[in-house]
């Protein structure tokens, strides 16, 4: 299926809904906890979850949510997770990958790897303005979720606390968590990340340094995770500089 096809595929809102649950969860999800979420019907959150697979949205498999195994542990159920291929449209047709992946590729022959994470340093600050350093976790999620990283925290955290950081109520929605680290599920640079790992890793610190503001009371550390983005989120002085 064409990408514009696939996303097109979100226009409806249960469908959109039910995607969503999915890839803000960062694991299996099965059909009666995804219908729970999106506030529909089992059958009708099913129908959805294999069109969202069919469209390469998700990818599904099967496993016993019972956790246990061997007769009466019942039989295997559908389960989901988000896909994990790209899917993007640009009208008219552009190829920035192609231009980023061939710029880092100079910069790492170059040896430019201290004058890129200035740069990115600098964008951070630029992006944040004039604003304050980032004041806590809660307002760092909601800046970081504005952005794409999908934020959330360590440690058995809800969705209520990962997904409701989406406004004025985001800092309230981590109170008390002054301790935690705060994960991020994506990384934005994923597929320049993977040929240029060291680059775009200390690019991507920098970057959020700058946009964080070092002088604050949390601070941007590297710290890679199979499946996440490099970078984690925690208050300044959990760590000595």
């Amino acid at each position: 299926m064409k990408d514009i096809d696939a996303i097109a595929m979100l226009q409806d809102p249960v469908r959109r809904r039910l995607y969503e649950y999915v890839a803000a969860q960062g694991r299996e999800v099965g059909r009666n906890e995804a219908a729970e979420a999106a506030g529909v019907a089992r059958t009708l959150a099913a129908h959805h979850l294999d069109r969202l697979t069919e469209a390469g949205l998700l990818e599904s498999g099967s496993r016993r949510l019972t956790g246990r195994s061997g007769p009466g542990a019942g039989r295997p159920a559908k389960v989901y997770t988000r896909a994990r291929a790209e899917r993007s449209v640009s009208l008219p047709a552009r190829d920035y990958l192609t231009a980023a992946e061939l710029l880092a590729e100079a910069a790492e022959q170059a040896g430019l790897d201290a004058e890129l994470c200035a740069a990115a340093g600098r964008r951070g600050e630029a992006l944040r303005g004039s604003a304050a350093p980032c004041g806590g976790l809660g307002e760092a999620m909601e800046m970081l979720a504005g952005r794409g990283y999908e934020p959330y925290l360590e440690g058995g955290a809800g969705p209520e606390d990962s997904e409701g950081v989406q406004g004025a109520e985001g800092a309230g929605a981590v109170a008390g968590a002054a301790e935690r680290v705060v994960r991020l599920r994506n990384c934005p640079f994923h597929a320049v990340a993977e040929h240029f790992p060291p680059l775009v890793c200390g690019m991507n610190l920098a970057l959020l340094e700058g946009l964080l503001g070092e002088d604050g009371p949390v601070r941007a550390r590297m710290d890679a995770r199979p499946g996440e983005c490099c970078v984690a989120i925690e208050t300044s002085k959990n760590n000595d500089r």
